[in-house]
């Protein structure tokens, strides 16, 4: 019997690492020549799905997308690198975290534009919740997004409890 890399109960960060690149045209762009919040949502999202179905080896779906920052403008014909990468994952549920860097074409120099957390469920045939292996963590970096992964977590299951009991009171 042969195993899988899909059968394996740890994986490292870097082996579902993804790295996309686009290049930011006029049709991505608002009525000031810079590129549109919601694109690179767009195509954070695609990245970090990709990651998570690598690191799954089943679609994944995304749940949630939490601290997203805007640091920086990115303009018509910057190219846009996209760098997503699992920090942890919880039975069903993956974290992963995208980074995205714009760099004129005339440049070398790269400027760090957004960064997000999205939270994926990876599912089975039946497009219900399917477990995942767990992440191991090797550099510093990695093991210390591994550990504000769990901290991410509670902190959105406290909101979530503490919207359902606003809504129960309001209703």
């Amino acid at each position: 019997m042969t195993t899988s890399a899909n059968d394996k109960m740890e994986k490292t960060p870097s082996e579902s690492e993804t790295i996309t690149t686009q290049v930011v045209y006029p049709n991505d762009t608002n009525p000031m020549g810079m590129l549109q919040g919601g694109k690179l949502v767009q195509w954070m999202d695609t990245a970090s799905a990709v990651c998570a179905q690598i690191h799954a080896g089943k679609i994944a779906v995304t749940v949630s997308l939490n601290n997203v920052v805007f640091l920086n403008p990115a303009k018509i014909g910057d190219v846009i690198t996209i760098k997503a990468k699992m920090t942890r994952a919880f039975g069903t549920s993956m974290e992963v975290f995208a980074q995205v860097w714009a760099r004129s074409i005339t440049s070398t120099e790269k400027t760090l534009i957004n960064e997000a957390y999205f939270t994926f469920v990876a599912l089975d045939a039946d497009s219900k919740p399917a477990p995942v292996c767990q992440i191991k963590p090797v550099t510093k970096a990695e093991k210390m997004q591994y550990v504000l992964a769990a901290t991410r977590r509670e902190n959105k299951q406290a909101k979530t409890i503490s919207r359902k009991l606003f809504d129960e009171s309001a209703g």
